[in-house]
């Protein structure tokens, strides 16, 4: 295989590129609603139960999915151990090329697959394009990754002894996937628990069904056998049996901290009869803040910070949330990221002009919309574009200050399009309101100042820190991606120590000075 490469994103400034994604939506909204099965092993369930939505116009049925059940969970893990033998045994280099393939497919189905999410899971174009990038660059790297742990470390070697060290798959693996991300987070989970030789049993988010799918096609496509990598679309009590089953060894979890922490306390349990304790990986989300230093470039940082607050109306887990702005700069911070969010076109996601989709579903558009209005009540909202389409669960990206110090907007993690900016007196001050928080997941920095980079550097307990720039949109193989805290349990995603999650190590250690020879 050739050195890993990023998917390079369309240039949606050109009017061939825009013209190619309007053409694939064009093509697919006369297939919708797409039909979502249940998938075991070889065996395909139940058609209907669910239906997926889209966010900018309710009534537009995307998807109709089966709903699983948890005797589908318990079947779904039977086939997983099933096939997780010769899946194992096939070995790293025929696994990898089992990924490679299924990103070829990915990739011949880009624009398809980018109008479906436009549509799902209401993703602008240029977000749901570099989705589907992703999920391609997971399956090309961790293909790789897997092929690289198969030959094992060097461990050091006397005379008259042979030390070795392999790697070996776990066993199941249970998926359980969010929303936001519908194709490229799913990817990433299921590729690396497959590459390292695990069978693996998905469970979406219900809002997004239809992309999983396309995932579990391609995988079956490529080669991967129908045991491996089974679909069980459906609601919290599927997930819950998936991770109570003793038969599963791994859990890869992406989603919010109340259910992560969940997954981690049932996870702990190990009854009589499970020979293993079960390794979670999790990804529960954070409260991403951005320090704004005295002396920092505000061109940079205004539109920086727009980008990282309002993008995707603040859905991302990496969204920023806070701004820690030093008092030399923040009136004038204010005064700019005002100006800037009073401007905010809040429209549907496959209108190339616009800056804010609607949120995912009424529930998240009622959360957003309680937390702007404590913002209002507890603070002074300076900038709000209140322009947004009746129809659709849409949400005007509010920025507000002054809140109190214990105020739910600076502390939740509110997954929408609101940004609260408090004044400090020093880098020194915002680095402790960092510590405070029981999240750590990802932050930014804007300064001109080496020595103020590296002192932020050292103190800022977040996985992932972005200086003078955005804070999300992390590029596999370039920055890893996981959190730290009540962020995220485990090694970083596009990483190369994910796939150790997936494995577990073996060491034998062989005497070469034996006496003797065998005689046959």
């Amino acid at each position: 295989m050739k050195p890993f490469a990023n998917e390079p994103t369309l240039e949606l400034r050109r009017a061939p590129a825009r013209e190619s994604l309007v053409n694939a939506l064009r093509e697919l909204e006369p297939k919708l609603p797409l039909s979502v099965p249940v998938l075991i092993g070889r065996e395909q369930g139940a058609h209907e139960g669910f239906e997926s939505t889209d966010p900018g116009s309710p009534d537009r049925v995307v998807a109709t999915a089966g709903r699983a059940t948890e005797a589908d969970a318990a079947a779904a893990v039977e086939a997983a151990a099933a096939a997780f033998p010769a899946w194992r045994d096939m070995g790293a280099d025929a696994r990898a090329e089992v990924l490679v393939g299924a990103a070829q497919i990915l990739r011949s189905r880009r624009l398809e697959l980018a109008a479906l999410q436009v549509r799902e899971c209401a993703k602008p174009w240029g977000e749901a394009d570099g989705d589907v990038c992703e999920a391609i660059d997971f399956l090309e790297y961790y293909a790789r990754e897997a092929v690289r742990l198969e030959q094992g470390p060097d461990l050091l070697q006397v005379p008259g002894e042979r030390n070795t060290m392999r790697y070996e798959p776990r066993g199941v693996c249970v998926v359980i996937a969010p929303w936001n991300f519908p194709l490229a987070i799913p990817t990433g989970m299921t590729s690396a628990a497959l590459a390292a030789g695990n069978s693996v049993v998905l469970k979406p988010a219900e809002q997004s069904p239809a992309s999983a799918l396309a995932l579990v096609e391609a995988l079956r496509e490529a080669g991967a056998p129908p045991g491996a990598i089974s679909l069980l679309p459906g609601f919290g009590e599927v997930g819950a049996a998936l991770v109570r089953d003793p038969r599963v060894h791994v859990i890869a979890f992406t989603g919010s901290s109340a259910v992560g922490l969940e997954i981690v306390r049932s996870s702990a349990d190990t009854p009589e009869g499970q020979g293993h304790v079960k390794r979670v990986v999790a990804e529960m989300g954070g409260k991403n803040a951005v320090i704004v230093d005295s002396d920092a470039d505000l061109d940079d940082a205004v539109p920086a910070i727009v980008k990282s607050a309002f993008v995707y109306a603040g859905q991302k887990c990496s969204a920023a949330s806070r701004v820690l702005a030093h008092e030399g700069v923040a009136d004038a911070l204010l005064e700019r990221l005002s100006g800037a969010v009073n401007v905010l076109i809040v429209g549907q996601a496959d209108d190339f002009a616009i800056d804010v989709p609607p949120v995912i579903e009424s529930d998240a558009q009622e959360r957003v919309l309680r937390y702007a209005e404590l913002a209002a009540s507890e603070g002074r909202i300076v900038g709000q574009q209140a322009k947004i389409p009746a129809n659709g669960w849409f949400c005007p990206p509010t920025l507000v200050t002054d809140l109190p110090p214990g105020s739910a907007v600076l502390r939740d993690e509110i997954f929408g399009p609101v940004l609260a900016v408090e004044r400090v007196k020093s880098i020194a001050e915002a680095c402790d309101a960092l510590e405070r928080s029981p999240f750590a997941l990802t932050g930014g920095l804007f300064s001109r100042n080496p020595e103020t980079v590296a002192e932020v550097t050292r103190r800022t307990p977040v996985g992932n820190l972005y200086v003078n720039r955005h804070i999300t949109g992390a590029m596999v193989g370039r920055q890893p991606f996981g959190g730290n805290r009540r962020s995220g349990i485990g090694s970083k995603a596009g990483g190369p120590d994910y796939l150790l999650q997936f494995v577990e190590p073996r060491v034998v250690t062989e005497n070469t000075m034996r006496h003797g020879l065998v005689v046959e």
